[in-house]
């Protein structure tokens, strides 16, 4: 049988032996490096591991004082080559890719001679697996981020990490990195939060990482450095993974297999012997690896890599002007939030203008008490800070605009104040300033058919809280010119965001679908649909939040305005809910501690018709298909693959849907509805 990923690009473990001042002996560096930059980082296919075994044969045979291993410039390395997973012919195979990464990195674990890790930059998967069977570990200030993000694509650490972690930095601690973290939006760990747990030994600067990395590593081999780990406590392991269960239940009701694979190969980790452990290991990676749930994983791990760095038609970048001042209108809470994201990224002048000086002052004020967070909790140093507080001002004089590249309105959702504030504007900005604005339904053409320059207006659609989520809708009307749009775009990436072209339709993207969605939701309460059964219809899907909870999150006002603007559209799919009304006037909580307000529900008058959970389901997914279809009949879109990064990065739906369109072909839902699946077989699905 053959591993031989025929398009893996291999690393290589580059062996050198290294005089170390103060040991008799040289020490055996082993570096991995797949020939390419950072923006290629290093991953272990076959090949890569066949390598690192000959590696560690040869510095073995050397007989040195230690034998460390490190990766290239600011890359240690991202764990598995996941492209290659699809390409597995069967179980035998699946199993087999686990088994030889636990044999090579456990000749690490079971040297006789000292082993080091000098996790020089990102460790990921099985790269921080790889570091975690060396006896030792070292770790760069300067690394990337660190994690074990395999549950998120659907997978489990497969090669190591769930029997060492626990037994490293404790079972509460590693439930987090293995679990929480991974269905948080894949959180990351920076090198001191990684380090405060107990995953590395010792924290070093980037400027001279390897050489201070040798020198502690020889200062522990001669003894000089004694590496002291706390007693990881066994007492409270139970406890933890049957509260950390409890949470997968209520967040996910089982729709993800990955994260209670983890969970049963922690409970695993407390009591069995490490071959025993990765044994486990191993078949659960075999069960993964031919899932519904990876396929999806992997296609929208590829969508957040790779697509939403090379938006679909965004003009050419040369076409970008420069943005030297940016100018927003408002200073509310959404606009004070941006003002600190322009300030931070863009490194230029920020300018807030509101209706008086009560209002602008509350908003920069905002904006210094964040800053000053930043500083209190170590992420920001006082220089920074002080540059920052100098870069945002507020104004109740809109000539502070005069000067300003890129203007962006954040005020009351209604199309005439947009217009009349872009009227006013157009007076006062240079003409080749850009005006954007952040509507989340309103149409960017109509907000410009009055100006004397419709061309230069672009919708610039974030998603709330601006500093979390990272979706961007750059909207085009129909008036916008390449010019204006290239700068859009330019400026979403500097803002470090995923931008998505998007046309100029009602509620464009994620606001369309998730009204459509809860349209049908609500649908069913108007019908008779006791809250409590509507609420929790979805959850088989496993989604961050239930609805109740989303529009809570949403704000009911809100989606009712939204949803009028939709009805106003497309009064045959988006009804007009007069409970969702009642709900908004009244100002109260839908929520309160996770349970459904009783006096919110009195508020409600409902028909005789209720619906079953699975109903309620059913309407809902096939609400969505129909509109996703019509979405991109309409061009929307580009396609159904910009519709899924939208609701991963916009909504944070998550990756073991593969955002939706995928989850919807394979329950065949979206042939069903529309008649046509949206992605071909064997995309973000088993083959067939």
């Amino acid at each position: 049988m053959s591993l031989t990923a025929p398009n893996e690009v291999v690393t290589r473990a580059l062996l050198r032996q290294v005089n170390v001042p103060g040991l008799d002996r040289p020490a055996a560096l082993i570096t991995l490096d797949n020939g390419f930059d950072h923006t290629k980082p290093n991953t272990f296919g076959p090949g890569g591991l066949a390598s690192l075994d000959e590696a560690i044969s040869a510095a073995l045979a050397a007989e040195p004082a230690f034998i460390a291993v490190t990766g290239k410039p600011y890359i240690f390395c991202v764990g598995a080559d996941i492209t290659s997973l699809p390409l597995l012919a069967d179980r035998e195979q699946a199993l087999a890719i686990g088994q030889l990464g636990h044999r090579v990195f456990a000749r690490l674990k079971d040297s006789q001679i000292p082993t080091f890790a000098f996790v020089n930059g990102a460790a990921m998967g099985g790269g921080l697996e790889l570091a975690l069977h060396c006896h030792y570990r070292t770790l760069s200030a300067g690394a990337a981020a660190l994690a074990l993000p395999e549950v998120s694509l659907g997978l489990i650490p497969g090669w190591g990490g769930t029997q060492l972690l626990p037994n490293l930095i404790g079972i509460p601690a590693a439930t987090q990195v293995i679990i929480q973290n991974p269905l948080m939006q894949n959180k990351m760990l920076k090198p001191k939060q990684a380090a405060e747990l107990g995953i590395a030994d010792v924290l070093l600067e980037p400027a001279d990482f390897l050489e201070r990395s040798l020198e502690w590593a020889a200062g522990v081999v001669r003894g000089e450095v004694t590496v002291t780990r706390p007693e990881v406590d066994k007492d409270m392991w139970a406890g933890v993974l049957y509260f950390a269960r409890q949470t997968l239940d209520q967040r996910l009701h089982g729709a993800v297999p990955s994260a209670y694979k983890a969970l049963d190969l922690l409970e695993t980790a407390k009591d069995a012997d490490f071959a025993t452990g990765t044994a486990a290991e191993d078949e659960a990676l075999a069960d993964l690896i031919f899932s519904e749930e990876l396929r999806s994983g992997l296609y929208a791990f590829d969508l957040v890599q790779r697509r939403a760095k090379r938006p679909a038609g965004a003009p050419d970048k040369g076409l970008a002007r420069p943005v030297t001042k940016v100018g927003i209108v408002g200073a509310g809470l959404m606009a004070s939030q941006l003002a600190l994201l322009f300030a931070r990224r863009l490194q230029v002048p920020v300018v807030m203008t509101d209706l008086d000086q009560a209002r602008v002052d509350k908003g920069v004020g905002y904006v210094h008490t964040q800053i000053e967070k930043q500083v209190s909790k170590g992420r920001m140093d006082k220089g920074t800070a002080a540059k920052l507080y100098g870069l945002v001002s507020g104004s109740v004089d809109k000539s502070a605009f005069a000067d300003c590249d890129f203007v962006i309105e954040a005020v009351f959702e209604d199309l005439n104040v947009k217009k009349q504030v872009w009227a006013e504007l157009e007076k006062i900005v240079k003409p080749e300033a850009v005006l954007a604005t952040n509507t989340s339904s309103l149409s960017i053409t109509a907000m410009a058919a009055e100006l004397e320059h419709p061309e230069r207006v672009v919708g610039f659609h974030f998603f709330n809280p601006v500093a979390v989520l990272p979706l961007l809708e750059i909207v085009r009307g129909e008036r916008t010119d390449d010019a204006t749009l290239a700068t859009a775009f330019a400026v979403g990436k500097q803002l470090k965001k995923s931008s998505v072209l998007v046309a100029d339709a009602p509620a464009f993207v994620v606001n369309r679908l998730l009204t459509r969605f809860l349209g049908a939701i609500f649908a069913a309460v108007d019908a008779g649909t006791p809250l409590e059964v509507a609420n929790r219809a979805v959850d088989p899907l496993g989604l961050p939040m239930r609805p109740l909870a989303l529009l809570q999150l949403v704000g009911p006002a809100v989606a009712y305005h939204v949803g009028g603007t939709l009805h106003a559209a497309f009064p045959d799919r988006f009804g007009i809910s007069e409970n969702l009304k009642r709900i908004a006037d009244s100002g109260q909580p839908i929520v309160v501690d996770d349970e459904i307000n009783a006096e919110v529900a009195k508020l409600l008058v409902v028909g005789d018709q209720p619906l079953t959970e699975e109903q309620v389901r059913q309407n809902a997914l096939d609400a969505l298909a129909q509109e996703i279809r019509l979405m991109l009949d309409e061009g929307v879109v580009a396609q159904a693959q910009d519709i899924d990064l939208c609701m991963i990065l916009g909504a944070g739906w998550p990756f073991h849907l593969g955002g939706v369109t995928p989850y919807l072909d394979r329950t065949g839902t979206s042939e069903r509805v529309t008649g046509q699946r949206f992605l071909p077989r064997g995309v973000a699905s088993l083959a067939g």
